[in-house]
């Protein structure tokens, strides 16, 4: 009896060369699966199904885990508002570690002696899939054929081609992965430090030319309304946030980032709704939230984006830092205000019922109602305290 291989498939060159190469070479019973985090349209899936189907899969089967991914990784990245180098939404990171949790589920269901995927020995997924799987589903052969064998994409196109396969082999200009939290974008401008991609290579157009403002409604840090339109779950907030902020273009930048395996990398990437949100939840929190709320916060958020990066999403660590930022959104409760306009965004500010701003405790810059000059002038002189006796003590030691 054949042995049982699950591989994770997105039905490019990479994925295809793995099915021929399981099945047919090494005689293995070939499980594709492919997990959507909000990159493929219906129609999109049903070719890919069709593809692997042609190929000669035993089973094919789709995932929508949009909701999932949502709720076990990007909610904490808006909570956190994760920027990896204070630039990147990790688009691409977020997803690969959802992609490979319900990977390994499918291994345990399917009960398979070996899992597989197509990543090279190149960049960062081949780390984020591996270790998940090491811990998920420890014992179970992890088979990449791609990083194994070294190959070059002219050498699956010409083993494909003998294998009688037929399918588009043309190298797309720029190497696009879209999801739910933002799309990256790869080309010959990204392979070196210097280059911008050009208009065309941004697989969302400016259509917008005027300017708009979006009201943004968040309920315990959660992203539920858009002007007056409420949503069942926020992954169809950010979707439909998508759908008007990416019309005007913003969002989009190059990335430029160390990877697990030590070397630096650029990507271009386009993430409207992301960026849009993370700013203005942020404004939403500095209004809502104490200094030492958003002090503890930042620094947490940021090891929490790291390491989530580094595919560490199963270090029990993770589970308390979320804790916290859950724990943190009890009072992010608002109206944002977004000015849009092409290639670039505004937050004009908030409304909320937890505003600490507030007129009733004064007005920064003109008066407070809370306290007078005189205690202010007291406590000035005890807030320096310390520092004034550390100055006469070095003065006189510095005199002797």
């Amino acid at each position: 009896m054949a042995k049982k291989v699950v591989l994770g498939f997105s039905g490019g060159l990479d994925t295809t060369f793995c099915v021929k190469y399981l099945g047919e070479d090494q005689g293995y019973e070939v499980h594709s699966i492919i997990v959507n985090t909000g990159g493929f349209s219906d129609e999109e899936l049903k070719k890919i199904e069709e593809h692997a189907y042609n190929l000669g899969v035993k089973t094919h089967t789709t995932v929508n885990a949009i909701k999932g991914y949502y709720d076990r990784i990007i909610k904490y990245l808006i909570y956190g508002n994760v920027l990896k180098n204070n630039t990147y939404p990790l688009s691409v990171s977020a997803e690969r570690l959802s992609q490979a949790l319900h990977i390994a589920e499918h291994v345990k269901k399917l009960n398979a002696d070996a899992v597989a995927h197509g990543s090279t020995g190149a960049g960062n997924d081949q780390v984020r899939f591996d270790m998940v799987f090491h811990i998920l589903i420890p014992g179970v052969e992890i088979i990449t054929p791609i990083r194994d064998l070294k190959l070059s994409r002219e050498a699956e196109i010409e083993y494909l081609k003998g294998k009688g396969v037929n399918m588009n082999f043309a190298k797309a200009v720029y190497s696009i992965n879209k999801g739910l939290w933002g799309t990256s974008v790869g080309g010959k401008e990204t392979l070196s430090s210097k280059g911008m991609l050009p208009e065309e290579a941004w697989p969302t157009q400016v259509t917008q030319t005027g300017s708009e403002e979006v009201k943004l409604r968040f309920e315990k840090g959660e992203l539920k309304k858009i002007n007056d339109k409420e949503f069942a779950h926020p992954s169809e907030a950010i979707q439909y946030l998508q759908t008007i902020a990416g019309a005007y273009g913003v969002g989009r930048d190059i990335h430029v980032g160390d990877t697990i395996i030590g070397i630096k990398g650029r990507v271009g990437f386009e993430a409207a709704a992301p960026m849009v949100i993370l700013k203005a939840h942020h404004a939403l929190e500095k209004h809502v939230l104490t200094k030492w709320q958003l002090n503890w916060k930042d620094q947490l958020a940021q090891f929490y984006g790291n390491w989530l990066h580094e595919g560490q999403i199963m270090d029990p660590v993770m589970r308390d830092i979320e804790a916290y930022l859950e724990n943190s959104q009890a009072h992010v409760t608002g109206d944002v205000f977004v000015h849009l306009q092409p290639y670039r965004f505004q937050i004009i500010g908030i409304e909320s019922t937890y505003d600490l701003m507030s007129s009733k405790f004064g007005k920064y810059g003109e008066m407070n109602t809370g306290f007078t000059g005189e205690d202010v002038r007291g406590f000035s002189k005890i807030f320096g305290n310390q520092t004034s006796i550390w100055k006469s003590v070095t003065e006189e030691n510095e005199k002797k």
